[in-house]
């Protein structure tokens, strides 16, 4: 039996239904079951108690959401000890790509790698990139212009769906992938002023500090800020261009241009 942690995320949910199109019959895992009938089961990495995984063989751990580095590793923690209790016979866990050490989000996925890698439970880690969804999102058009501080940096940004067909590729298949590490990137990476020049507008990119001020008057959760910033400053740098071929080996297939992705997802914001 397959269950999918987050099935009512971006992620996780793009992942269960591609389960669900190979007739593999995934269980959902979320706070929500309700909304997937008799395959939603409970899940709450903030109960102590931990998932309850009982009948489950193949785990999908997409990892629980943004928070301080302890919340999410105690969540983490909590979800493999349960399916070490339980006799889950491999894990799936979506993290974060090599090159992103430098972000402030990155402790917690390396964390949850070494408590994979000493666990006695089988694995396969999928170190994705940066969604081509966030990049736009933070690169969308501000006053005419976009001023997300870039930079001359690149990122290898890489669509979300493109992600969950990998995910699904080896949750389908975990023996096949026993053990392994994948670099999950885009094929190209993306710039600010590639981006700019595909909405039409000037790239303007402002100072750090800038952006800081601003985000810290956007209602955002205390340790949020820090994370974006990490972003704008680690692609600025020059930390997170560098693509690998392991995504088009995984699907068999080009992954996806992501500039056009991160073109849509740019649209999609109204201007601040």
């Amino acid at each position: 039996m397959l269950l999918v942690t987050g099935a009512s995320g971006h992620l996780g949910s793009l992942i269960h239904a591609g389960l669900v199109e190979r007739g593999l019959a995934p269980l959902a895992g979320t706070r929500t079951p309700g909304r997937f009938g008799d395959a939603g089961r409970s899940v709450d990495f903030d109960d102590p108690a931990g998932p309850d995984l009982a009948g489950v063989r193949v785990l999908v751990l997409v990892s629980a959401g943004y928070g301080e580095d302890d919340v999410v590793t105690a969540r983490h923690d909590r979800a493999i000890a349960a399916a070490e209790r339980h006799g889950v016979a491999h894990v799936v866990y979506t993290s974060l790509v090599g090159d992103g050490d430098h972000l402030a989000f990155a402790l917690a996925h390396r964390w949850t790698e070494r408590r994979l890698r000493e666990s006695r439970l089988g694995w396969t880690i999928l170190r994705n990139g940066l969604y081509a969804e966030l990049f736009g999102q933070l690169a969308a058009p501000v006053g005419g212009a976009v001023t997300a501080p870039f930079g001359a940096g690149a990122l290898a940004a890489v669509a979300r769906q493109d992600l969950a067909d990998a995910a699904v590729r080896v949750a389908a298949d975990p023996a096949a992938h026993h053990g392994r590490t994948y670099e999950l990137t885009g094929p190209v990476a993306l710039t600010a002023t590639g981006l700019a020049a595909e909405l039409g507008v000037p790239y303007r990119p402002e100072p750090l500090g800038v952006r800081r001020a601003a985000l810290s008057g956007a209602g955002l959760l205390p340790f949020q800020p820090a994370m974006l910033m990490s972003i704008y400053s680690a692609t600025a740098g020059g930390f997170l261009g560098r693509t690998h071929g392991d995504l088009a080996r995984l699907l068999a297939r080009p992954p996806r241009d992501p500039m056009p992705v991160a073109v849509a997802a740019a649209g999609q914001v109204p201007p601040r």
